[in-house]
């Protein structure tokens, strides 16, 4: 007897995406025998389809397009009945041409009359740019360096009383200790520096050992956080005879920063006394360079000065469903209220070129995306590596079986207004309106190159979870699901979830959520990841070592 899915719940089962499609998504697992209403047709579903994975909506011959999105995501490799799920088994990747939805000149700004007179509380910077936070930055010039960061971070955290991880070491000592071990919990300290954010030390694997390409970018990408707007100053530590120069980095910061206007500090460890002496001094510049940045304070700025890095990972079935269109919302409303947003993640726009690349504002900025592309899937070809190969175990289980499939939902983070310029690795953005990244699909390097090309906030899209952080620019969670958002309330800011069920449109939540980007940029929320003190960052590393 087949299973007929009450006309209450009809609506709830299953998703027809785009009118073009010839696949539809499960909300929820679907039994063998269920009966699908697809626009008035009914469909027997002739296996279990489990929610978030896609079934077919007519008998695809081999070599026939999977369409979903309005875009090809797939080829079927053997024949697919109607009501059969789409596997990896019955289905390959293939970005076959499809007419683009998208054409040049003819985007829609949303309504943002609610919002056009809204302010957020930001630092005011004297190069004309506004933080979303206010921290002073310690980076190491080289991998050599880490264990002197490591040493300052904690001889930092224990003299303002601000050790993130405080009552993860009270539970060691009483599961070691029983009731001996307890200690009363610590008084909140007094902060000594209301104004500032905190301390964030970077630590990484690079600036030596590599090649030529690889040291300069790395002095570019920490270029991009010393002159990033969320930071006050910083403190630079060199071992010395590292092929990553202090000089190589002081001409990147004069780039970002031609008047010297933010201070920063060098400090080469060869050239010390004593390492005691290195560290004595990078405490002075620490405490000194806090104390001036605790006399800016927060003042209203526009929404134009905020730029929105957007980001996913740990997807699922329901990412390219809600948490990326929500996500792509905002960008539009931000972009239509003279703001900016910044598109990263280049193998996960692989099938989906052709609606970017006519979305961009000129030739060219399209001519500069495709190069970056071909340029990227060539550099993969050459170590056996293809875009293909971007889905994770993780994606394929929850339904996202081919990297086009993936990537036509993960471009929605990018929302619809024009593509105004086309960024390399550690380039900064420089214009306002919707900008594309070229960085890794990996989560923590795209999330790093973000920050290090200006965005000042970052919205993080997941459906499986991620405590992912940045150590510059404030990173809100969204959940592409409720029961996420519930099991993982520790690290998810924001529950897109009412969007599979029906419950809210995105327009309605894109409003709540641009509503928490402001809270955030002001300082009156308080990101999860900020909380757990999750500070990833990972420079993407294209050279070989050497």
């Amino acid at each position: 007897m087949p299973h007929t899915i009450a006309s209450d719940s009809a609506r709830l089962a299953s998703l027809h995406v785009h009118a073009a499609d010839n696949v539809r998504v499960a909300l929820k697992d679907l039994p063998a025998g269920s009966e699908i209403d697809d626009s008035g047709r009914r469909l027997r579903l002739v296996e279990t389809i489990r929610h978030k994975h896609k079934f077919a909506l007519h008998d695809l011959a081999a070599g026939e397009a999977v369409v979903m999105y309005g875009v090809t995501v797939g080829r079927a490799i053997r024949p697919i009945a109607a009501g059969a799920a789409i596997t990896t088994e019955n289905t390959e990747h293939d970005t076959a041409s499809t007419a683009p939805q998208a054409r040049r000149g003819q985007w829609q700004a949303p309504d943002v009359a609610a919002f056009q007179d809204a302010t957020f509380d930001g630092y005011h910077r004297p190069d004309g740019s506004v933080g979303t936070a206010n921290v002073w930055l310690v980076v190491p010039l080289v991998f050599c360096e880490n264990r002197n960061i490591e040493v300052l971070r904690q001889c930092v955290a224990d003299a303002l009383g601000e050790d993130p991880y405080r009552d993860y070491k009270r539970m060691a000592r009483e599961l070691l200790h029983g009731a001996a071990g307890k200690m009363p919990p610590a008084p909140p300290a007094e902060r000594l520096f209301p104004n500032v954010d905190g301390v964030r030390f970077l630590s990484h694997t690079l600036g030596c050992g590599g090649t030529d390409d690889d040291a300069e970018a790395l002095c570019r990408l920490l270029a991009g956080y010393i002159g990033h707007p969320n930071v006050a100053g910083a403190t630079v530590l060199s071992l010395g005879c590292q092929k990553a120069q202090i000089d190589m980095l002081r001409e990147a910061v004069a780039e970002r920063d031609p008047q010297g206007l933010r201070p920063v500090h060098y400090l080469e460890q060869q050239a010390s006394t004593s390492e005691t002496a290195l560290i004595r001094e990078a405490l002075t510049t620490i405490f000194d360079g806090l104390a001036e940045a605790n006399r800016v304070e927060r003042a209203p700025a526009p929404l134009s000065a905020l730029t929105l890095g957007v980001e996913c990972g740990g997807s699922d079935g329901f990412s390219g469903l809600s948490a990326n269109p929500l996500v792509g919302g905002v960008v539009d409303r931000l972009v239509a209220l003279g703001g900016s947003g910044i598109l990263s993640e280049f193998p996960e726009l692989c099938g989906v070129e052709h609606e970017l690349i006519a979305r961009c504002r000129d030739d060219a900025v399209a001519g500069r995306f495709q190069a970056l592309m071909e340029a990227y899937q060539q550099h993969a070809a050459r170590v056996g590596a293809d875009f293909s190969m971007n889905p994770s175990p993780g994606n394929v289980r929850d339904g996202l079986i081919t990297d086009a499939m993936k990537s036509a939902g993960a471009a929605k983070k990018g929302g619809d207004s024009p593509v105004v310029d086309v960024l390399d690795y550690t380039e900064p953005a420089v214009r306002k309106g919707l900008n594309l990244l070229c960085t890794p699909g990996n989560d923590v390097e795209s999330t790093t190159a973000l920050a290090g090309s200006g965005a000042n906030l970052i919205l993080f899209t997941t459906g499986l979870g991620t405590p992912t952080g940045n150590p510059v620019a404030p990173v809100l969670k969204i959940a592409s699901n409720s029961e996420l958002a519930g099991r993982m309330r520790d690290v998810i800011d924001f529950d897109a979830g009412p969007i599979i069920r029906g419950e809210t449109s995105i327009d309605e939540l894109a409003k709540r959520l641009l509503t928490l980007c402001i809270d955030t940029a002001s300082g009156r929320y308080r990101p999860r990841a900020v909380a757990l003190a999750q500070y990833d960052f990972i420079p993407w590393k294209r050279g070989v070592s050497l």
